[in-house]
């Protein structure tokens, strides 16, 4: 059963970390950015911004997991809370457009600081974490400890590994990057974000009888 979890919870982060990958943001825009300006490894080290700036995140969300698992009525709130969230990602990778990245006279220098600081400045990455990840390694923490850390692992090297194999298609492709491709990875990654939300909708729905 340990292992069945751990697994599952592996699973899971890895596919959360390919669809958050792959969507375009601020994090992914600087990833390509850099990579056509300054090569494939500029690309690589802006993509290895979230080993810095998720940590912290990934910290407080397990230490916090245990608590949230004993209180329904907060896990309720969260799951709700995280529902409408990935329902509004999911929708948004319908209609999003492919990044389009216009170069500058930036130094191809500082290509990893620049990534740790647009992450950093990224709201949704603090929304992702406390009502995504949060909630998921809550509802494993109780029953398996290590189900939560092998979530945080596989997500944040799937999430990039997504963003440096990305900077090599771009870096290969010298930014043609088929967008008719795009947009159906995009609608993958659409799909699974509403899988998602209807499986936080789900835990709510067995929660409320807890706290009615």
């Amino acid at each position: 059963m340990a292992a069945e979890q751990i697994l599952t919870l592996a699973i899971v982060g890895v596919t959360l970390g390919v669809v958050e990958g792959v969507k375009p943001g601020p994090l992914l825009t600087v990833v390509i950015r850099e990579t056509l300006s300054g090569g494939f490894r500029a690309g690589v080290r802006a993509a290895a911004a979230p080993l810095f700036t998720d940590g912290p995140m990934i910290v407080a969300s397990l230490l916090a997991a245990g608590w949230i698992a004993t209180q329904p009525a907060v896990l309720l709130l969260i799951s709700v809370l995280g529902a409408l969230f990935l329902v509004k990602m999911g929708v948004e990778c319908f209609s999003i457009e492919p990044p389009e990245v216009e170069l500058s006279d930036t130094s191809t220098s500082g290509s990893l600081r620049r990534g740790v600081l647009t992450n950093l400045l990224n709201p949704n990455v603090y929304v992702f974490w406390f009502l995504i990840g949060g909630p998921l390694m809550a509802s494993a923490a109780v029953e398996e400890p290590l189900a939560p850390l092998a979530y945080a692992l596989a997500f944040l090297f799937t999430l990039v590994m997504a963003k440096v194999t990305i900077a090599w298609l771009f870096d290969r492709s010298r930014g043609q990057l088929s967008a008719r491709g795009y947009r159906i990875t995009l609608g993958a990654c659409g799909i699974a974000m509403l899988g998602f939300a209807a499986g936080f909708a789900y835990q709510a729905y067995l929660l409320y009888p807890q706290v009615a």
